[in-house]
């Protein structure tokens, strides 16, 4: 069986009238005019009307369901119909696989399926052109990011994800084992990352990490993608402009890019205004306090905080200059003001979309440090041994893909911007 296409359907044209195509897809739909039947036919890259006309094309249509699978060979024409440029009269179509109905949700989106119906049947909904929009724009901004961290100098690595300890100290890590032994599941690559410095200097990485959360809420999943850069010789305001440059940069890509998933998503994608506001932690507080909720410098920002930041200022800006207590056990502190850190979240509204600052590189620190967060320095001893042998200083941050992915097609759930979504509930498909 002869399986090949001529064209992809975006690449047709009222300028090919005339020329024999072949052109495979899905039937979105399907009418029949007594000697006429039209099928819409979809592929990824578009949609075409196909005249099935003649005995023989007929017979092989009738009694054809929507969304089944077909191969069409005919000639390009002009046409009467108000939503197509031209038509495709077929000579001879193929069935390459029936759909079987009823289906479990409607991909066309004529009947609106709840999103746990529409997860349960993903690749189905990716039919949807509302929801393969949305991940043809992830494509385009996972192009931009590796664009701009490459032109930057940096180069890409992968980490494992199976680790013998717990990485970062964190508690929300799932266990496994690992034949005889205890491992887990990273949650970051920060360790790795930062011994990564040592040799190749400029790193980022783009993968699945897992947090062992019970979070039932629409910002947060049990696996997630991170982009994660660290760089050597770096101040924690260097990597600030380099994650600046790396927002603006998909913004603008996608903005350019991806005019028709815009349009399928009904947004207007649009450049941010740079520089991005830095506002340190202390000037948080105090503008909190303005509004009548009271902090002592030292307490942790909660969500309903965040959440009057983020009314205050809306769109994207820093917190920066957090305290040191608050802080994981590899951030540097401020050299003018110890008690202060040289660390940053980037934050759209009241949601944080990343987290970094400039790292320890003094061994003795760290483990100082470790002590002081009630951590055992001993389980860290493969992380700190790196250190020894000439650690430069290096900054970085963690971005959480999926969560700018919902700011940037303004989605509020991040389970629709994830293909395959993992939370507390969900294992499967």
């Amino acid at each position: 069986m002869d399986l090949k296409r001529t064209h992809y359907i975006g690449d047709l044209a009222p300028s090919l009238k005339g020329q024999k195509v072949t052109v495979g897809g899905w039937v979105e739909d399907l009418r029949e005019l007594g000697k006429l039947t039209f099928l819409t036919l979809r592929d990824v890259t578009g949609v075409a009307q196909i005249v099935v006309v003649g005995e023989e094309a007929l017979r092989q249509v009738k009694g054809l369901n929507r969304q089944s699978v077909v191969r069409v060979t005919g000639t390009v024409q002009e046409t009467k119909a108000r939503d197509f440029p031209f038509e495709v009269k077929s000579e001879n179509v193929e069935i390459l696989s029936r759909a079987v109905h009823p289906l479990p949700i409607d991909p066309i989106g004529r009947l609106e399926s709840n999103i746990d119906n529409r997860l349960n049947a993903r690749a189905l909904d990716l039919r949807n052109q509302r929801t393969a929009s949305i991940f043809k724009i992830r494509h385009h901004v996972l192009q931009s990011i590796r664009k701009t961290l490459i032109d930057l100098g940096f180069l890409e690595v992968n980490t494992p994800k199976i680790i013998g300890s717990a990485s970062e100290g964190g508690a929300n890590l799932f266990s496994l084992k690992y034949f005889d032994r205890q491992a887990y599941l990273a949650q970051s690559p920060q360790l790795y990352k930062e011994q990564l410095t040592l040799g190749l200097e400029r790193v980022f990485e783009i993968s699945s990490f897992y947090r062992a959360e019970k979070s039932h809420t629409v910002r947060h999943l049990t696996e997630f993608t991170s982009v994660d850069v660290e760089a050597d010789f770096a101040d924690y305001t260097d990597v600030m402009d380099i994650l600046e440059a790396v927002i603006a940069n998909v913004f603008d890509h996608v903005e350019k890019n991806c005019v028709p998933e815009q349009k399928a998503l009904g947004i207007e994608v649009k450049r941010p205004k740079t520089p991005f506001a830095r506002i340190t932690y202390k000037q948080a507080v105090e503008d909190l306090g303005k509004e009548g909720i009271m902090l002592t410098q030292g307490d942790d920002l909660q969500d309903a905080h965040l959440r009057k930041l983020g009314e205050l200022h809306p769109g994207f800006y820093f917190l920066i200059d957090w305290p040191m207590k608050l802080k994981p056990f590899y951030i540097h502190e401020k050299e003018e003001d110890p008690e202060t850190s040289k660390s940053f979240d980037l934050q759209y509204g009241y949601l944080e979309l990343s987290s970094g600052g400039r790292r320890l590189h003094d061994p003795a620190k760290i483990r100082s440090r470790l002590v002081e967060q009630g951590l055992n320095p001993d389980q860290f001893e493969d992380h700190l041994r790196a250190f020894d042998w000439g650690m430069p200083p290096h900054s970085g941050w963690g971005l959480g893909l999926d969560r700018l992915m919902a700011v940037l097609t303004g989605i509020d759930n991040v389970r629709e911007v994830v293909l395959y979504p993992r939370d507390p509930e969900r294992l499967s498909p």
